[in-house]
């Protein structure tokens, strides 16, 4: 019983030692088709209205807004 209770830890522990992308999986995810949007013009118009409606420029990867709030 111990060896099943060891062995099934050790199985637990070791299922999450390969999480992230590895080096050569990368150009996968940079291919153009992979991006959220492939007109330029449109990611600008998504910025110019994120950051409007926020009242701040910068920072859009943290919580909260502009208004200081988080």
């Amino acid at each position: 019983m111990r060896r099943i209770l060891l062995l099934a830890s050790v199985l637990s522990l070791t299922a999450c030692s390969s999480l992230g992308v590895t080096p050569w999986e990368r150009d996968l995810l940079a291919k153009p088709e992979m991006q959220l949007a492939d007109n330029p013009m449109e990611i600008g118009f998504d910025d110019h209205t994120y950051f409007s409606k926020e009242g701040s420029s910068g920072g859009g990867n943290f919580a909260g807004g502009g208004c200081g709030c988080n």
